[in-house]
């Protein structure tokens, strides 16, 4: 008896819970967010930057997806298998996804996308991610929902690489991905559905009321074009969007008031200033230490960043299990000059590109320009809409028309560099500046097929020794992350290096 009456209490207790936290939620809610650029496309095989990805992550779902602790779980695939060896990846799909126009998604689909990716006629960043050795990973549709991946020896990284976003097969078979309407009218099994799309001022999207995790709680999620960091936080302050990343001249006043949430975390990024080594100015090492010696990223920091950030000197981030902070080439400007000299440089002029908007960068310019200018340096400061600038460094000839930018990467959670230093990755590849050493190029592939984590981590401790001794960029800072979101957003994950966001699924607006 005491039994049955605990059942019906606590059964009653869920229902009552249930009720209260569906009082509690907006049903006509929007998540209002703001992109710092335009959008390029929305196709993940295609994009390259990451305001597109911010679009395309809820609109399109890979085999498997991170949790809050960073580990890879379940998406579109319910499980998975390996074999002994670590060459031969089996998933099971799960039966219940369909895409968004109704039909139902099947492991055809996943092997189209993989293929695709492959197909050198596309010009897809992402080939070398499936390429080990120098050969590609075989893909096969065993059934309706199981597919399996044979791998020509074992790749650290393949996990990660399988949340790639799934394409639909029975839309965009036989056509040209390149130019597909597709990219400005996606369809994926997200759980957000593409509504519109208004150059230069906002793309829509809707809930799927048929997402297989359930039917996200927001209504819809508008994200406004705002390329003006200034702006953006207007536009926060001004209720007109729910979330913004907090600039640093910001920090203070914003997580003094009780006006918005304050997130902090440590974030896999880090800005650079990386050169054209295809122009001859930068092709001696010398001059691009000196460069980086006559630059004193501290005060950077400082003045730019109020102190939120650190000085970078490798492409690794502090938060990632293999960095190593590499030799240092501490702020010298008589030894800038000395190098100069080395280099038989008596005069050095070149034009830096600066994303429009961005004022962190923008200051961060012209602070340098200064710096420089104390060593003979002259750095002159061109500033561009994003697409305008990623359509220069992106341009698909050789060599291209820039001498060198200002720019971030965020980086993924597995170390693998790959796709940005492998000299293979020019010009088709994230290694748009064009470098090139063979050593560097072997470490990098041990460094993809080495699956114990303490060989790695010493194989990516050499290849950031290196790259810290070229400078092919110079490394400046790794910045603290810091959002304000509105007290109306409720539903977010725990502060996490992946984002509060990461279950969108859940997120909703308060009542």
């Amino acid at each position: 008896m005491f039994q049955k009456v605990f059942i019906i209490i606590f059964t009653l207790c869920i229902f009552l819970t249930t009720q209260i936290f569906s009082l509690q939620i907006d049903p006509q809610g929007e998540l209002r967010f703001a992109l710092g650029g335009e959008v390029s496309l929305l196709n993940p095989v295609l994009s390259t930057d990451t305001v597109s990805s911010a679009v395309e992550g809820v609109l399109f779902s890979g085999l498997v997806t991170v949790n809050e602790k960073l580990e890879m779980v379940p998406d579109l695939a319910k499980s998975w298998q390996v074999s002994k060896d670590g060459k031969i990846w089996t998933f099971y799909l799960r039966r219940n996804v369909k895409w968004h126009d109704g039909v139902p998604f099947s492991s055809a689909d996943v092997k189209f996308t993989f293929d695709t990716i492959l197909n050198p006629k596309v010009n897809s960043v992402r080939r070398s991610d499936y390429i080990i050795a120098g050969q590609p990973i075989k893909f096969l549709a065993v059934d309706k929902y199981t597919f399996r991946a044979i791998l020509p020896q074992p790749f650290a990284p393949f996990l990660i690489h399988m949340g790639m976003g799934i394409l639909p097969k029975h839309l965009l078979a036989g056509k040209d991905l390149n130019t597909a309407d597709f990219n400005r009218r996606p369809v994926g099994t997200g759980p957000f559905k593409f509504l519109e799309w208004k150059t230069g001022d906002h793309i829509t999207v809707v809930a799927n009321a048929n997402y297989y995790l359930g039917k996200p709680l927001l209504k819809s999620i508008n994200y406004k074009i705002i390329p003006d960091e200034n702006a953006r936080l207007i536009a926060f302050e001004a209720g007109e969007i729910d979330a913004v990343d907090v600039p640093a001249k910001d920090y203070a006043r914003m997580k003094a008031g009780e006006g918005a949430l304050i997130v902090e975390n440590d974030v896999l990024m880090y800005t650079y200033l990386g050169f054209n080594l295809a122009n001859p100015k930068f092709g001696d090492r010398r001059v691009r230490q000196a460069i980086a010696q006559a630059i004193n990223k501290q005060q950077i920091i400082g003045l730019v960043l109020r102190g939120l950030g650190l000085p970078a000197n490798v492409p690794s981030a502090p938060a990632s299990w293999a960095y190593a902070p590499g030799k240092k080439l501490v702020f010298d400007p008589v030894r800038a000059r000395q190098l100069l000299n080395e280099a038989g440089v008596e005069e050095l002029e070149f034009t830096v590109l600066v994303n429009q908007g961005n004022k962190e960068r923008e200051k961060a310019a012209v602070i340098i320009q200064q710096q420089l200018k104390k060593v003979g340096i002259k750095m002159n400061i061109r500033v561009l809409e994003w697409s305008a600038m990623l359509k220069i460094v992106n341009a698909p000839k050789d060599p291209r028309d820039f001498e060198a930018v200002l720019m971030g990467w965020s980086l993924g959670l597995d170390p693998d560099a790959y796709s940005i230093w492998h000299s293979s990755q020019y010009p088709r590849g994230f290694n748009f500046i064009k470098y090139t050493n063979k050593q560097v190029d072997k470490w990098l592939e041990q460094g993809r097929t080495t699956v114990d984590r303490r060989a790695r981590k010493k194989i990516y401790a050499q290849i950031w020794t290196t790259l810290a001794w070229d400078q092919p960029y110079v490394y400046l800072w790794y910045p603290k992350g810091v959002s304000a979101i509105s007290h109306r957003v409720g539903g977010l994950a725990k502060p996490n290096p992946a984002g509060v966001f990461l279950h969108i699924e859940k997120v909703y607006i308060k009542k």
